[in-house]
């Protein structure tokens, strides 16, 4: 069981609150004891508690990014037909650095955009920051098997 942590200045001109995250990410370092990370993009900082279950090598690592780095992603959770979902993106051209299945939602976001979740089999919640585009989009399991808070405020 892997922890995420996020968040998301709404005044794009502010930078994110990095202190913030570190300390959110710090709290749940018992959801994930295999390593730690945060990444830092403008308004937005995503952090992450790693538990290595599918991949165990440091390229699974998270937050995890495209290779352009234009796509971001925090995980928790296990997408169950990831190996089928990898073979497809293969097909269209991905390719992917490691065996892990977050690497499949980078990816598949590329591919099918905010339509990812319905494609998907499994247990999970994910944040994805979309550098281009500077969106974050977030979802998670159909059945809130890994919950998903945040908060909208001021």
């Amino acid at each position: 069981m892997c922890g995420i942590s996020g968040f998301l200045n709404r005044d794009p001109a502010q930078p994110a609150d990095r202190d913030l995250v570190v300390r959110m990410t710090e709290v749940i370092a018992h959801r994930g004891p295999d390593g730690s990370g945060l990444h830092v993009d403008g308004p937005v900082a995503l952090g992450h508690r790693r538990l290595s279950i599918i991949d165990l090598s440091t390229a699974g690592a998270q937050p995890m990014t495209n290779e352009d780095g234009t796509v971001w992603i925090t995980f928790n959770g296990e997408i169950y037909n990831f190996l089928d979902l990898r073979a497809e993106l293969e097909a269209r051209g991905h390719a992917f650095r490691s065996h892990c299945d977050t690497e499949v939602l980078v990816h598949g976001y590329e591919e099918w955009g905010e339509a990812l979740p319905e494609r998907l089999c499994g247990m999970f919640a994910f944040a994805i920051w979309d550098a281009r585009r500077r969106r974050l989009f977030l979802a998670r399991d159909r059945l809130g098997k890994k919950p998903l808070y945040y908060h909208l405020g001021d």
